[in-house]
C-alpha cells in the first residue's frame, strides 16, 4: 500500500508540475480580457495578410522573370505563348 501511495504522490507531483509549466491561470486571464484578446487577433490578422501580400509579390515577380527567361530562349511553341504573356504583363505594369 505504501508503494502505491508513493507512486500516486509522485504522479500527482508530475501532473502539478505540468500544469504549472502550462501557465494555465495566465492563459485564462488572457482569454477573459477581451481587449488584449481582440488586439492580438487583429494584429495577427494584419500580419498574416501582409505576409501573404509580400509572398504573392515575390512569387509573382519570380514567375514573370521565369517567363521572360523562357521567352528569350525562343522555344518553338512555348516561346511565342510566353512572349505574349510577358508582353501583356509588361503593358499592364506601364
Amino acid at each position: 500500500m505504501k508503494e502505491w501511495t508513493a507512486w500516486m504522490a509522485n504522479k500527482l507531483d508530475e501532473h502539478i508540475m505540468t500544469l504549472e509549466r502550462m501557465h494555465l491561470p495566465d492563459y485564462v486571464r488572457f482569454l477573459e480580457n477581451r481587449r488584449t484578446f481582440y488586439r492580438m487577433h487583429f494584429t495577427a490578422g494584419i500580419l498574416r495578410g501582409l505576409g501573404s501580400a509580400i509572398g504573392f509579390t515575390v512569387l509573382g515577380a519570380a514567375l514573370v522573370w521565369l517567363l521572360q527567361d523562357l521567352a528569350q530562349r525562343n522555344l518553338p511553341v512555348i516561346g511565342d505563348f510566353l512572349a505574349d504573356i510577358v508582353n501583356v504583363v509588361q503593358r499592364r505594369l506601364e
